[in-house]
């Protein structure tokens, strides 16, 4: 497959050299003639009105759309606080064309030759190479997190480990505003929980990126959009929300925007306070295995349940410059303080193979976390002239730091087969930062052919120390004294550098995309145990192609092909241990070795707006989570991650917006896929896999009298993943909100998991253990929110930044 890459990419380069295209291009301006920057420009069919592209005028209010085809079209510019207006049709034969001025005028204003068109966005909408989640304005945003959000998006699952899946494949890059987090796993769900669903725009599923992004990402990029206010003066919009399940869940928050001619300064401030329950069973059994087969020699018991308060404090301030007609600056600052703390008991049996209990005792565990995080972003946009059209360059530094302060307290009463007490506390300080500097440029090579290339370099540092205390001695538990076998520092550093070149290519029915990232590697991981201490350079080439061919009005297919990396996230390599009780504790594993991974994908689009795609991918080294015994010994058993062999991924998805009344839209995804997995772990030899599929379904209600309602259910499968076998689960959730105060106010309710069916039950096997858990969390809530919006209606929007940090920060885990 690398070789047919490279091979297409280059057949996309030769044809490109020879292509001719159909731009039209034109100017938007209001009505007193001033530039319209970013209004969205929107290209349709004139047959149907059918969307073919949309772009954003630039500061001189010009546009460019490319045709796909030959035929008749209308374009259309939309600027919330104006009225649509249209030109067209225009005859498109694959030479320029040159749309009339377009003239917006604000709302207020009557124009009988203008089209007004009043609507919302869909909560789930299918593009080209994504799937887009407006969240903004939905009823189920309202008072949840961004990661009860990803829950209910197409295709994504969370396994019990706050594992994050794109149709069944792990191994996503998470960006936050162009951002990379630095983590995965229960980090990075525990920063999504504190990051309200309030302050998010969209989110954008992007499976097959182009060679621009960081070759992070196997499976694929979730892009999370925060708001950012675009009205003209001063305005800002305050929010707060009351959820109750078990326990409360409370959000306020408020943004502020000035912009003027030149510049736009804004903020945003958003406290939270949730109160969590969840629960864990967990039934073990361990067996003495030969080649005559296993035989059972003890099992065990656990019945866990916590409850989590967490308070979060985030907030986000920027200003962006306008220097001249060409050029701009600006800065963005983040803030996200999270504080949390956690109270759970811990019930567990032990039994020999005959069901003799051989011990018995209850653990309570207390927790705290401090986590402030902040990143800072500078940033740089030159656009220059000449025939060809414009050709950009933007400069991009970002600054990123990531503290964690956690503490850990362990008691154990045991009960049997006599009384004794048992204390573990620890206490962890860590220290990440990230810095990185990228450059991008873009320019029109002919009229037909355009070009993007770029470079970045990034450097990590992780600084993690953990100290363990238990009793000097067993008749006082308050003596403690440093435990030198669990405690541990472990430091890493990274250096990254990378460039790339990518091409795009618009023809009349075709679109051509080929690119190559090029990425060096230079990491040292520096454990105290000498033994586990690493160091590793390794360059790589990351090759993407695509092609799109418009058949005719209502067919168009698209093929893709990557070659991706995940890295391992800092935490998945640090060996530091958290202990759920004193026989169940996690670590990471410093002889990770990164995944790499070959993928192709083939989509059918009908209408535009019905999908159908089919995909295959090819891991090397995957890295997988496992539980499995220890190495300890007495039955304690270690969640960890490991590399396999090979993954092999197909799935089937298919997409289908149906509107069965003017009231009523429905959009629908299914994702059917079958994932393999080979290797070996612990003894036990896997070569394995069964078919899953994941469905969901939105039902969108607009009622009038500015009333409007939501129904989403989602259903997961039975599948594998590794050697976990989970089984089926579901949700089914719906919201209704209403505009108030000529739509300056929204007040929204809703319910989630309202028959809580959304629990999570999984089986791990290996050939000496056997492990089933059931898992349950607060996922029933009804949460009532108000949003109001005050200052200047009248829209000029922001440019989104999109920072050079993006790879590094989702490895902090």
């Amino acid at each position: 497959m690398k070789t047919f890459a490279f091979t297409l990419a280059g057949t996309l380069l030769a044809l490109s050299a020879r292509a001719q295209t159909a731009p039209i291009t034109g100017q938007v301006r209001d009505a007193q003639g001033a530039a319209v920057e970013f209004a969205t420009v929107t290209l349709h069919r004139a047959a149907d009105s059918v969307v073919v592209k949309s772009e954003f005028s630039d500061e001189r209010g010009a546009y460019r759309l490319e045709a796909t085809a030959t035929g008749r079209y209308l374009v259309s510019v939309a600027q919330l606080g104006f009225r649509r207006a249209w030109a067209g049709p225009l005859d498109v034969a694959g030479s320029p064309v040159t749309a009339p001025l377009i003239t917006l005028q604000t709302s207020g204003a009557t124009t009988l030759k203008e089209v007004t068109v009043v609507g919302t966005k869909p909560l789930y909408e299918r593009q080209a190479d994504r799937t887009v989640v407006n969240v903004e304005g939905s009823t189920l945003a309202a008072g949840n997190t961004s990661l009860d959000v990803l829950r209910r998006s197409p295709g994504v699952t969370v396994d019990g480990n706050d594992n994050l899946a794109l149709r069944g494949r792990q191994g996503l890059l998470v960006l936050i505003d162009g951002k990379r987090q630095p983590m995965t796993g229960q980090e990075l769900a525990d920063y999504l929980r504190g990051l309200p669903a309030e302050q998010l725009k969209s989110i954008e599923l992007i499976t097959n990126p182009p060679a621009k992004y960081d070759a992070q990402g196997g499976a694929g990029i979730i892009a999370i959009n925060l708001k950012k206010d675009q009205r003209q003066g001063t305005n800002g919009t305050v929010n707060t929300s009351l959820g109750y399940g078990r326990y409360h869940k409370l959000t306020s928050g408020l943004t502020l925007n000035h912009r003027r001619k030149h510049y736009n300064v804004f903020g945003s401030y958003t406290f939270a306070d949730r109160r969590n329950f969840s629960a864990l069973t967990i039934n073990r059994d361990f067996f003495d295995y030969s080649d005559n087969g296993r035989t059972l020699v003890g099992k065990s018991y656990q019945d866990n349940e916590s409850v989590g308060h967490g308070r979060s404090h985030s907030w986000k301030a920027g200003l962006d410059y306008t220097l001249s007609e060409h050029t701009s600056i600006g800065t963005v600052f983040n803030g996200l303080a999270l504080k949390t703390d956690s109270k759970g008991s811990n019930f567990s049996e032990l039994y020999a193979a005959d069901g003799t209990p051989t011990r018995r005792y209850r653990s309570d565990n207390g927790r705290t976390g401090d986590v402030p995080n902040f990143s800072g972003n500078v940033n740089f946009r030159h656009t220059f002239q000449d025939s060809l059209g414009n050709h950009e360059l933007t400069v991009d530094g970002d600054y990123a730091r990531y503290d964690t302060r956690r503490g850990q307290l362990l008691d154990t009463r045991f009960t049997f087969p006599r009384d004794s007490a048992d204390r573990l506390t620890s206490d962890q300080q860590s220290l990440l930062t990230i810095q990185s500097v990228k450059a991008d440029y873009t320019r029109p090579l002919t009229k037909a052919l355009r070009l993007e290339a770029g470079g970045k370099i990034s450097w990590v540092n992780s600084d993690n120390d953990l100290e363990f205390r238990i009793p000097a001695t067993a008749d006082n538990l308050d003596n403690l004294v440093r435990d030198p076998r669990r405690s541990n520092r472990f430091r890493y550093d990274e250096n990254i550098v990378a460039g790339y070149v990518n091409f795009n290519q618009t023809l009349p029915q075709w679109t051509l995309q080929a690119g190559l990232r090029g990425e060096q590697t230079n990491a040292e991981g520096k454990p105290e145990d000498e033994t586990q201490r690493f160091s590793r350079h390794y360059f790589q080439l990351f090759p993407s192609a695509a092609v799109k061919h418009t058949f005719s009005d209502k067919h168009e297919l698209a093929v893709s092909l990557s070659r991706r990396i995940d890295r391992p996230s800092y935490g998945q390599l640090n060996p530091f241990r958290s202990y759920i009780d004193i026989t169940t504790y996690g670590a990471g594993n410093p002889a990770l070795l990164p995944q790499t991974s070959y993928n192709a994908e083939v989509t059918h689009t009908f209408q535009q707006k019905y999908s159908v795609g089919l995909s295959y991918a090819v891991t090397s080294n995957p890295i997988v989570g496992t539980v499995q015994p220890a190495q300890d010994g007495g039955r304690i058993v270690v969640s960890t991650s490991q590399n396999l062999d090979r993954q092999y991924n197909y799935s089937l998805t298919v997409t289908a917006p149906v509107e069965l009344a003017k009231w009523w839209s429905v959009y629908n995804n299914a994702v059917f896929y079958y994932s393999r997995f080979v290797g070996e772990v612990a003894g036990t030899a896997l070569n394995a896999g069964r078919p899953a599929f994941n469905l969901s379904s939105n039902s969108t209600f607009t009622l009038g009298h500015d009333w409007k309602a939501d129904l989403n259910a989602t259903y997961q499968s039975k599948e594998r993943y590794a050697f976990f076998l989970s089984k089926p689960q579901g949700e089914l959730s719906l919201g209704v909100q209403k505009g108030l105060w000529n739509n300056k106010a929204t007040v929204k309710l809703n319910a989630t998991d309202v028959l809580y069916t959304n629990k999570g039950r999984a089986t791990t096997t290996f050939n000496n253990y056997t492990e089933r858990f059931y898992q349950r969390f607060e996922s029933r809530v009804v949460t009532l929110s108000l949003n109001y919006r005050f200052g200047n209606d009248k829209v000029a929007p922001s440019k989104r930044r999109q920072g050079g940090a993006e790879d590094e920060k989702r490895r902090a885990g």
